[in-house]
């Protein structure tokens, strides 16, 4: 990379200690997208377009459907400027998580797991699961609807046949993200379609539109509705979705590349959230000129809508437009929906599973709470789910929001490409407005139910109250956090030290110990391997040391079939080892290599010890696994299960110097 190379670098390397260098967001689809670096401009807009129209979905899922509704049919077209205020914060957030993916090469998830100590990061990835199954349970509870609307499916059947959509996502997920891509445009199309039908059949008023530009809100309730329209429109998990899918294109790495993709993307997200805003629209609009205009003003309940369409536009396509557009806006979201799940868990948490299971995990947590409360409360209970999926959403929303702003704004991590102060002021300005109203929202939400709980309210005072009280201070300390870092790094902390004073002679004399024989080195593959390697050799002696490499791979196929595998990432491990054991052999040591497979502790504890090593050197710097050795964990349990001394070097150093090594 060429921009800020040795600040950047540097900073990288420390931030990335506790994390894997080489492990790529949605590594399956990873740069799978060559975006040509020559040819007509038109072929480069094709190649980039597509992750903004993926994250645009989730502005447009079900979740949005009802507070469009309500806020046509009470309001008329009052409060289309709601809509385009929200998609105008929308399109300046989604472009900061663009950016982030593009110049970092890392998404948002990753990016927390980076920034963030473990004590900080579980409840930030427990909140981002939790709002991916709100979100999904959105989508479950529309597509179930559609199904109902269309088939007369009972709805507790239409939930539980949304279980299968993982199939489908399985399927797609082997046909790549451009195939993918063409997927949801054609979902999005029909949505789109079918809304265009209901605003002709409709006939709304173009100059009452117009006029919805205009900003008003007519009284209390409106502010309400306004809230829940803005709190469905800026979705959280969009922002890790698209900083992790601007990563499927392959780019070059030069500045003027790297400066030509954000502007590309930059179009595309206002294009794709545009596409959004006018089917919000559309929603509102049909919504308006077909209740508000014949006296309905209190059309909330999807269902509802869909059953007065006909009677009152006389149409029979009508309601069938409608339900198809629902069916198409729930399936798309799926897509979208549990590719978050999957970026979350694998960015948090460093954790690689397989991707059918992943996605089948966040389909089953949104079906399973849907059929149980369908099956106690009854069909009724929809409209219920969807508002508290909307109020989890709502408390999710700052803790994705402020780490994006804080990691773009981060000289250190960006570079020259880090934003502006005038745009850190404009997403800093969107920021509290969100803020400040999904905070209204939901604690209207804790009044309005702990006034319905009546003699049972105690049991939301001692568990939703301290739980809130939990989150701001957790959201206090995500806000402040690299003030917080800048404070306790420069302060001036005492050197501890003067317990065990020196002595000035010893009463018996220390007699030089044999030379270690067999050395092995756990290789992390982080990018600090020739390093570690170096700093080694400060511990072998040419001709009486036998140096043995090791790495254990991690991946579900080395889980499943050892390192005789035939994955990607077995191969490139092991040519990684010959071409590291011949450099060693060049340097004059007499060198072999061992590549283990499964659980790093497990494997490399039966490696050592088959192998009979005298001593262990790991580098302080690496990733999940074999170099999860910032947090402690793969070393503390290794050194229990072996016989042999363990050594750590801090190679935590920059690329210039690594790149020097062997020189």
């Amino acid at each position: 990379m060429v921009h800020n190379e040795s600040q950047s670098e540097r900073f990288m390397e420390k931030k990335k200690s506790n994390s894997d260098n080489d492990f790529r967001s949605l590594s399956e689809v990873h740069e799978t997208v060559t975006v040509p670096s020559r040819g007509p401009w038109w072929r480069r807009w094709l190649a980039i377009t597509g992750p903004a129209l993926m994250a645009a979905v989730g502005y447009m899922d079900p979740g949005n459907w009802a507070t469009d509704i309500a806020g046509g049919s009470r309001y008329n077209y009052a409060l289309i400027w709601v809509l385009l205020m929200s998609n105008l914060m929308a399109i300046l957030l989604q472009s900061l998580a663009a950016r982030l993916g593009i110049v970092s090469r890392r998404d948002l998830a990753q990016v927390c797991h980076e920034e963030y100590p473990p004590i900080v990061n579980i409840p930030l990835y427990i909140l981002a699961e939790i709002a991916i199954t709100a979100t999904d349970l959105a989508e479950v509870l529309g597509s179930a609807i559609a199904l109902q609307l269309l088939f007369g499916i009972p709805l507790i059947y239409g939930v539980m046949l949304t279980a299968f959509d993982t199939l489908l996502l399985l399927l797609l997920s082997h046909i790549g993200i451009r195939k993918l891509e063409s997927v949801v445009v054609a979902l999005v199309g029909t949505i789109g379609v079918a809304f265009l039908i209901e605003i002709i059949l409709g006939q709304p008023n173009w100059a009452g539109i117009v006029n919805g530009f205009i900003p008003s809100l007519p009284d209390a309730t409106a502010l309400y509705i306004s809230i829940g329209i803005l709190g469905a429109t800026v979705m959280p998990h969009n922002l890790y979705l698209h900083s992790s899918l601007v990563q499927t294109r392959k780019i070059g790495r030069k500045d003027e590349e790297i400066r030509e993709t954000i502007l590309w993307n930059n179009i595309d997200t206002g294009v794709s959230l545009n596409l959004a805003f006018f089917v919000n629209a559309a929603i509102l609009v049909m919504s308006a000129a077909v209740f508000y205009r014949h006296g309905y003003y209190q059309v909330a309940e999807i269902q509802d809508a869909q059953r007065l369409l006909e009677p009152i536009l006389g149409a029979s396509i009508a309601p069938i437009a409608f339900a198809i557009a629902l069916l198409a806006s729930g399936q798309s979201s799926t897509i979208t929906g549990t590719l978050a799940g999957q970026i979350v868990m694998e960015g948090y948490l460093n954790l690689r599973i397989r991707p059918w299971l992943r996605r089948l995990i966040t389909r089953l947590l949104a079906v399973i709470p849907a059929v149980l409360t369908i099956a106690y409360y009854g069909e009724n209970s929809t409209s219920a789910m969807l508002v508290l999926s909307q109020v989890i959403l709502s408390l999710q929303l700052p803790f994705a929001i402020i780490p994006l702003i804080h990691a773009v704004a981060d000289r250190r991590r960006m570079g020259k490409f880090s934003i502006r102060p005038w745009l850190q002021g404009l997403a800093w300005t969107a920021a509290i407005i969100i803020v400040v109203l999904n905070i209204k929202l939901i604690t209207d939400q804790i009044k309005v139910w702990l006034e319905a709980a009546g003699n049972e309210a105690w049991l939301l005072e001692v568990t939703v109250i301290p739980l809130t009280v939990a989150l701001v201070l957790l959201l206090v300390y995500v806000t402040f956090h690299p003030w917080f870092e800048k404070r306790l790094l420069s302060l001036p902390w005492p050197r501890l030290g003067g317990i065990h004073e020196e002595t000035k002679e010893t009463s018996k004399k220390i007699e030089t110990p044999e030379p270690y024989r067999n050395i092995a080195i756990a290789l992390d593959f982080s990018g600090n391997d020739e390093m570690l390697l170096k700093e080694s050799m400060r511990f072998l002696r040419e001709g009486e040391t036998k140096l043995i490499l090791l790495h254990v791979v991690e991946s579900p196929v080395a889980r499943t079939l050892g390192a005789e595998g035939e994955d990607y990432e077995i191969q490139e491990d092991k040519n990684r080892l010959k071409e590291l054991a011949s450099l060693m052999r060049k340097a004059g040591f007499e060198t072999e290599y061992r590549l283990g497979a499964g659980d790093p502790t497990t494997e490399l504890a039966r490696m050592i010890n088959t192998l009979d090593v005298d001593m262990v050197i790991a580098g302080g710097h690496g990733h999940s696994g074999v170099s999860d050795l910032v947090h402690g964990t793969v070393i503390n349990d290794l050194r229990h299960r072996i016989h042999a001394s363990v050594l750590i070097i801090q190679v935590s150093k920059g690329k210039e110097e690594r790149s020097k090594a062997w020189e």
